[in-house]
């Protein structure tokens, strides 16, 4: 479950067939909700929404219908891939000031969590996570797309151990210049997985872009932390340009040789010394899926294992318990699924008086670094800042805060998001609010 910020958007019918029912995410542009498509039986659907202001100012898009036209072709670009890997784009339209897209609702965890929760993670599981990544930009590239925004929060890992791309972000349609959505020069992307020559702009960046996001991917799963880190993007791409990282091999001795040297090969910063293309790392990577990891977790059923997939193809996925067996936590499902209701309904007071009392009783439970616990907890925190119970909302998000530092990289975006929060609450408590 994912914290929200700002005014909730009402629940609505898109098209006239895709119901908006439960808010999973919320970004810069616009927002990510799950849905169902009432047209073919209450198929369940994730929607991206973004706003159309929002976008012409980043983009430098004037016109409306000009912006609407470039969104609607580079969807069907994406429409027309076809791959385990990458989620599936099933419609896309506009309706009053939003941009939509309807696509595939994909379950699990995303990677940045995946690598937090498997600390220190298994070198098996991110070879195995590279090459599912490789294979999906072989597609991508084969239809002349560049993804561009490649990070850990836009692969999730399914409980079979599948690893999906959630979406193209800002991809760049590469045989045809006058349909791409973003201007030559324009800084979009994480700074943090961005290759040196998409930061720099002038002349598009290329598919070796994206194998330079793997490679920092690779990296931070590997060793834990990102190959590089700065107060801010300037100092960022300069770190890039002229230093090296430290060796992934001097902080993980126990892996193969050939993953960190291979991993500094794509984060090379002359693009031609990378990997030829995605086909050339998959090739690389593949010799290693077979290589005994003694670190990794033994069995065939072990949830959201990556390496799954290429030891037990389309073996079916275990169910996590007999049909109609118990919850293991029946209150708390139910006060979960209450409390994803009303945020729907934005009913925040509800929800941060549900929460008050579920936070405690899932911590008891599940213990203060369970996943669930953390889920509830950034969710209590936001909804209290939202609602404008500063002196409530203060003490949860630094305790977040203190918690969080010991698993996340300095500049993950959840740890600024929460540093941006703790300074809104000093504000208005200074203020003399609440």
């Amino acid at each position: 479950m994912a914290a929200r910020r700002g005014p909730a958007v009402t629940p609505r019918l898109l098209a006239g067939r895709y119901q908006l029912t439960e808010p999973l995410g919320k970004g810069g542009m616009g927002e990510v909700w799950s849905g169902r498509d009432t047209a073919l039986g209450g198929r369940r659907i994730a929607v991206k929404l973004l706003h159309s202001d929002r976008l012409a100012a980043i983009t430098g898009t004037i016109e409306p219908e000009e912006l609407r036209r470039r969104f609607l072709r580079e969807a069907r670009a994406t429409a027309r891939l076809d791959h385990p890997s990458l989620v599936a784009v099933h419609d896309a339209g506009a309706e009053e000031d939003w941009l939509y897209l309807v696509m595939q609702l994909i379950e699990g965890s995303n990677l940045a969590d995946h690598r937090a929760e498997n600390e220190p993670y298994p070198w098996s599981w991110t070879v195995a996570v590279l090459t599912q990544l490789a294979s999906a930009l072989v597609a991508v590239h084969s239809e002349g797309i560049v993804h561009r925004d490649l990070k850990p929060g836009n692969a999730m890992v399914r409980p079979d151990g599948r690893v999906t791309v959630l979406d193209l972000g800002i991809a760049a349609v590469r045989e045809d210049e006058d349909s791409r959505l973003t201007r030559t020069g324009t800084l979009l992307g994480t700074p943090l997985y961005m290759a040196p020559e998409q930061a720099l702009g002038g002349t598009p960046a290329g598919p070796r872009a994206d194998l330079y996001a793997l490679g920092v991917i690779g990296y931070e799963l590997l060793t834990g932390r990102v190959p590089f880190t700065a107060p801010n993007a300037t100092g960022l791409l300069y770190r890039k340009m002229h230093e090296d990282p430290e060796p992934a091999a001097s902080l993980r001795p126990d892996v193969p040789a050939e993953l960190p040297r291979l991993l500094h090969r794509l984060m090379d910063r002359e693009p031609d010394r990378r990997p030829a293309d995605a086909h050339a790392l998959f090739a690389e990577l593949e010799p290693l899926l077979g290589r005994s990891d003694p670190e990794a977790p033994p069995g065939a059923a072990v949830p959201m294992d990556p390496t799954r997939p290429f030891r037990r193809p389309l073996a079916p996925w275990p169910p996590v318990r007999p049909a109609g067996g118990p919850h293991p936590d029946p209150e708390l499902s139910a006060t979960i699924t209450e409390v994803k209701r009303l945020l729907a309904a934005g009913d925040y007071t509800r929800v941060a008086e549900l929460l008050s009392h579920a936070v405690p009783m899932a911590t008891a439970r599940h213990g203060a670094s369970s996943r669930v616990v953390r889920s509830l907890r950034k969710q209590y925190a936001a909804t209290l800042l939202d609602t404008g119970q500063y002196a409530r909302a203060l003490p949860e998000i630094r305790r977040l805060l203190h918690d969080l530092a010991a698993d996340l990289d300095p500049r993950d975006p959840v740890l600024a998001q929460l540093r941006e929060d703790e300074q809104v609450c000093v504000r208005r408590l200074r203020g003399g609010l609440r």
